[in-house]
């Protein structure tokens, strides 16, 4: 069974960037979707951000466009969250999920990986 692996969170001053990275441990079938979703402290979980794996399509959630950007390197089953321009209220726990429907709700992604801590300081 693939497993998910995150990467890159840490802690950064507000108007910072980091990079997320997601590694999957085998094949990224074409049909997949691969996202981002979110948990920050007191908070349900929450979409961020997805790639479509074969076209490259990205629908991304209101909060974070223009600010987020998801990318992927087939070759390396990696998936990436480029984030800039951190607000305190980006501060979360990001898990990278892979799917096979084109998705922003958490129930259509069957594969998590552990999450990785980005605490943005105001």
């Amino acid at each position: 069974q693939v497993q998910l692996v995150e990467s890159g969170g840490g802690s950064v001053q507000a108007g910072g960037s980091l990079r997320l990275s997601c590694t999957a441990s085998g094949r990224i079938y074409s049909s997949a979707v691969m996202a981002w979703f979110r948990q920050g402290p007191g908070k349900a979980r929450e979409f961020v951000a997805l790639i479509r794996w074969h076209s490259g399509s990205l629908l991304y959630a209101d909060p974070v466009k223009g600010r987020f950007t998801i990318s992927k390197v087939n070759a390396a089953n990696t998936v990436y969250l480029q984030m800039n321009s951190l607000k305190a209220e980006d501060t979360a726990v990001y898990y990278c999920a892979r799917g096979s429907q084109y998705s922003s709700n958490q129930a259509e992604y069957h594969t998590w990986g552990q999450g990785t801590q980005v605490t943005v300081a105001a």
